[in-house]
C-alpha cells in the first residue's frame, strides 16, 4: 500500500513525504530506489489546508470556507531512514529520489527484522499487533538497560515481563526490591529466592565499616583506634566467641576497655560516640551467622533482596556492598583465581534508581553502580536501572545504558534528561512520549535492530506492584463494622435485651 510520495530535498537520514491518506506515527515503510529496498519509520505527521492557512484572520471567511468544504487538505510527514532491508540494514550511501513512492512495510519484512538469535519477547508492534517484537538477550545482559516511565505507565509490568523472559534462559536475576513487589511474586518461568537484607561483617571491608561509622578521611588517629578494634572484633567473630553479638557493639566494647586505661587517648571517646550513633542507624543490618549475600544467589531464579523495610541509608550500604563485591569476585573468576569468586554472570535490576543513584548527590551506592555500569560488561555483570523520575537518575550511569525501554513520559525535564543520555533517541520520538498509552513503549538500543513502538505484553504471573484499591479498602471496613453491629444486636436479642 502506497503511503505517500517523497518531496523536497532528501538526505541519507530522513525524507519528507506528502500523502492523501493518514498513516500512523511509528509505522514502518519501505522505499525502493537505486536497486535498494530501504526501511524507514514514520516519526512525524502534520495535517494542513492551503485554503485555511494561518494568514487568514477573518473568522467569518474561514467559517464560510469550512461550510462549503475544501478538497485541498494535505498530510505531510517525515520518515527516518533505518537501513537497506537487503543489506543487513546498512545505511544507504545515496539519498532517496524525490517523487519516489513510500509504501507500508509488509508483515514478512517486519517479522524478519525482529527475528533474533536469543529472543526476548517484549510484546507486539503498536500499529501491527500481529507482528511480535523480539529483542536480543545478550546486549541487554552485557550492555545494560534502562526502563523509564512516569508513575502508572506500565513500568512494573514491563520489568516483570523482562524478568520472566530472562528466566527462560536460566539467567540469575538479582532485584533490589525497594517496595517488596517481588517478594511474593509468581513467575511462570522460574521461582523467587528471597534474600534477607543482612550483612555479615566478616565479609565487609574496613573502608565500608569505616564509612558507616563516619570516620573522616583525614581522621588518622581515630582511624588507627577504630582499625585496631575492628580487627579484634573480626577475630572474635571468626572464633565464634561473639556470634550472637552486634558487631558494632563488639567494636564499641573493645574501645571502651581501652578508654578506661590510664593515659588513654581522648579520641577513643570520639570514636565510641560515632559508633554509638551508627548503632542507632544500623542496629538491624548485621548478622554474624549468615554467609555472604552473593553466596545466596541461585541460577535460574529471581533473587530478591527485600529492602522494603530498610531505610535509605541501609539500602545504600547494601547496594554498594553487593555491587563492590560482585565486581571484584567476577574479576577474580575471569582472571582464573581459585578462591573468592562469583562463578557466573548476574543481571542486577535496581528499582527506584533515582534513590540508589541520585543525579545531584553523592552516595556509595551511586559510585559502585557507576563502576559496574562502566566495567561490568567485561565480567558478565548487567544492570537494569528502573525509575519513574529519570531527571533525578545519575546522568553518567544512565548514559552507560546502551538499551532503553521508555514508556509514557510527560515532564519536559525528564524527556530532556533521557534524550541527553541516549544518542539514538531523536527529538521526533521524544515528542511521542507524552502520547503513549499505558503499556506502550519506545524500544531502542543495541538489543533492537531498529527503534520500535511496542505494546508490552501483559505479565502472566503475579506480583504486588499494582495500585491499591483504596475505595474497596474502606468499603471492607464499613462492611465489617455493619456486620459487627448486626452481630451485637443479634446477641442482645438472644439474651433478652431490648434496644
Amino acid at each position: 500500500m502506497v503511503v505517500g510520495i517523497c518531496v523536497g530535498e532528501t538526505s541519507l537520514s530522513e525524507v519528507t513525504f506528502i500523502s492523501d491518506k493518514m498513516p500512523k506515527v511509528g509505522e514502518y515503510v519501505t522505499i525502493e530506489y537505486d536497486g535498494k529496498k530501504v526501511l524507514g519509520m514514520i516519526e512525524n505527521l502534520i495535517r494542513g489546508n492551503d485554503a485555511l492557512n494561518v494568514d487568514i484572520n477573518d473568522f467569518k471567511a474561514i467559517q464560510k470556507i469550512s461550510r462549503i468544504g475544501v478538497e485541498d487538505n494535505y498530510i505531510r510527514g517525515k520518515v527516518k531512514i533505518l537501513g537497506d532491508v537487503n543489506d543487513n540494514l546498512k545505511l544507504p550511501r545515496t539519498p532517496v529520489l524525490p517523487g519516489t513512492e513510500i509504501k507500508l512495510a509488509d508483515k514478512d519484512v517486519l517479522k524478519e527484522i525482529f527475528k533474533v538469535k536469543n529472543p526476548i519477547k517484549l510484546g507486539s508492534l503498536v500499529n501491527q499487533s500481529d507482528v511480535d517484537v523480539n529483542v536480543e538477550a545478550n546486549p541487554i545482559l552485557s550492555r545494560h538497560l534502562a526502563i523509564l516511565a512516569m508513575t502508572g505507565a506500565g513500568k512494573s509490568n514491563t520489568v516483570s515481563v523482562l524478568i520472566d523472559q530472562l528466566l527462560g534462559y536460566d539467567v540469575p536475576v538479582f532485584v533490589f526490591d525497594m517496595h517488596g513487589e517481588y517478594v511474593g511474586a509468581d513467575f511462570p518461568n522460574g521461582d523467587v529466592n528471597v534474600i534477607r537484607p543482612k550483612l555479615n561483617p566478616t565479609y565487609m571491608s574496613f573502608p565500608e565499616i569505616k564509612k558507616l561509622v563516619n570516620i573522616p578521611s583525614n581522621g588518622y588517629i581515630q582511624e588507627r583506634h577504630f582499625r585496631r578494634a575492628f580487627n579484634a572484633a573480626k577475630e572474635e567473630v571468626r572464633n565464634s566467641t561473639a556470634s550472637t553479638k552486634n558487631f558494632l557493639q563488639l567494636i564499641y566494647n573493645i574501645l571502651e576497655v581501652d578508654s578506661k586505661e590510664e593515659g588513654s587517648d581522648k579520641q577513643i571517646i570520639d570514636v565510641m560516640n560515632k559508633i554509638d550513633d551508627s548503632m542507632d542507624k544500623y542496629s538491624n543490618l548485621f548478622d554474624n551467622n549468615i554467609g555472604n549475600i552473593l553466596s545466596n544467589i541461585k541460577i535460574g531464579h529471581v533473587n530478591v533482596l527485600d529492602l522494603s523495610q530498610s531505610d535509605e541509608s541501609v539500602a545504600n550500604v547494601l547496594v554498594s556492598h553487593v555491587m563492590r563485591n560482585s565486581l571484584q569476585k567476577r574479576k577474580n573468576a575471569v582472571h582464573g583465581k581459585d578462591t573468592d569468586t562469583l562463578d557466573f554472570p548476574v543481571f542486577f535490576i535496581l528499582e527506584e534508581a533515582h534513590i540508589l543513584a541520585p543525579n545531584k548527590r553523592d552516595s556509595d551506592s551511586k559510585r559502585w553502580i557507576q563502576r559496574v555500569a562502566r566495567e561490568g560488561r567485561k565480567f558478565g555483570l548487567g544492570l537494569c536501572l528502573v525509575s519513574q523520575s529519570p531527571k533525578t537518575v545519575d546522568h553518567d550511569a544512565l548514559s552507560q545504558m546502551n538499551n532503553m525501554i521508555i514508556l509514557r513520559l510527560v515532564e519536559p525535564e525528564d524527556q530532556r534528561h533521557v534524550q541527553s543520555a541516549s544518542e539514538s533517541l531523536s527529538q521526533d520520538l521524544v515528542n511521542q512520549l507524552p502520547s503513549l498509552n499505558v503499556g506502550e513503549a519506545i524500544v531502542l538500543g543495541l538489543m533492537s535492530r531498529v527503534p520500535t513502538l511496542v505494546k508490552i505484553d501483559e505479565f502472566k504471573g503475579r506480583r504486588h506492584g499494582d495500585d491499591m484499591d483504596i475505595i474497596s479498602f474502606f468499603e471492607d471496613i464499613k462492611k465489617k463494622e455493619e456486620e459487627e453491629i448486626k452481630r451485637l444486636e443479634q446477641e442482645s436479642l438472644e439474651m433478652g435485651y431490648d434496644y
